[in-house]
């Protein structure tokens, strides 16, 4: 598989990412010790800007995006910025696996199995 080139993003966001990376949710910690260290077989990094925007977390090589979301993501004013983000990085080719906390929570493992099916389906 030919490297992805980088995404280009907003260089103020670096410090959030950096805050971000510091201070993550349970959730987000719970499954980054999962899949982290090529644990799935690719590279996974935390809290990554990508264009205007930061993912929780990014895989590079596979241009996939794992957004772990907690309560405030059922308010529909954040649903509906959601939704446009995931579009804008959609058009630039990032694709996205979308899990609520509370799955991460209750069972991180079935979390990490489908993270693998998707990479298994979708590694060219």
């Amino acid at each position: 598989m030919p490297p992805n080139p980088i995404i280009p993003y907003n260089p103020k966001l670096k410090e959030l990412a950096r805050e971000l990376r510091k201070n993550p949710t349970y959730a987000e910690k719970i499954l980054w010790h999962a899949i982290r260290r090529k644990q799935l077989g690719v590279e996974f990094h935390r809290q990554v800007p990508i264009n205007q925007f930061i993912v929780d977390f990014y895989c590079h090589e596979l241009k996939l995006a794992i957004e772990v979301d907690g309560v405030s993501h059922s308010d529909p004013d954040v649903k509906n910025h959601d939704t446009e983000r995931q579009s804008r990085l959609e058009s630039l080719g990032v694709r996205f696996l979308r899990f609520e906390d509370d799955k991460v929570l209750g069972n991180v493992e079935n979390v990490v199995g489908k993270i693998k099916e998707w990479i298994e389906e979708n590694m060219d």
